[in-house]
């Protein structure tokens, strides 16, 4: 085993933290494929990764308080199989309200559209779900303005409150928000509205 790819792989797992999740392909630039399989493989063995599905693994997140180890983040998986098949994708419905913090109810579905195939997989207890959409329905450059537009969409105009504004406004990095603000220009008028509100000192 080429001690040093291993090492990398692991630098890379550690610095995005826990609850990554992420394919051979996210480490293709340490090494050739079968170095990096192996590499996986004895992380996986040592109980450092754990496999999610095949082909995706994920560094766990531990709870103290619960004393145990959770479910994967399954936003994290979504977008690791994104990469990986290179699609562009944004989640729909109560999995973007989950991704943007305003809620935490559990569900059994979540669904993301993506310009790739329509695919379902199964997640312990949840399936995760890509519908294939047109490109431009998903192609935002920036994530965070995918989540923005359809959490604000999800909630309707009425609930854009004070309040939720504020937490959206607390989500965002302010390094991202003129950068989400151009990337949204051509949305609904409404929405554009809100996010524009959101990123307010940003004008």
């Amino acid at each position: 085993m080429n001690q040093t790819i291993e090492n990398k792989v692991i630098s890379r797992i550690y610095g995005n933290g826990r609850g990554w999740a992420f394919s051979p392909k996210d480490f293709s630039d340490l090494g050739n494929r079968s170095s990096i399989d192996v590499a996986l493989h004895r992380l996986l063995t040592k109980g450092t990764i754990r496999r999610v599905i095949r082909g995706i693994y994920d560094y766990p997140q531990y709870s103290e308080m619960l004393k145990r180890t959770l479910s994967p983040d399954l936003d994290q998986v979504a977008r690791a199989l994104a990469r990986k098949f290179g699609w562009h994708i944004h989640p729909t419905g109560m999995a973007t309200l989950n991704a943007l913090r305003l809620s935490t109810q559990i569900q059994g579905q979540y669904a993301y559209q993506s310009e790739g195939p329509n695919r379902t997989y199964r997640i312990g207890q949840h399936d995760l779900i890509f519908k294939h959409a047109k490109r431009k329905e998903s192609g935002f450059k920036y994530h965070e303005s995918a989540l923005l537009v359809q959490g604000i969409k999800t909630l309707g105009p009425d609930r854009i409150t004070p309040e939720i504004t504020d937490k959206l406004r607390e989500w965002l990095p302010s390094e991202l928000r003129a950068k989400v603000i151009k990337d949204t220009g051509m949305v609904t008028g409404w929405i554009c509205d809100a996010i524009l509100n959101i990123c307010r000192e940003e004008l």
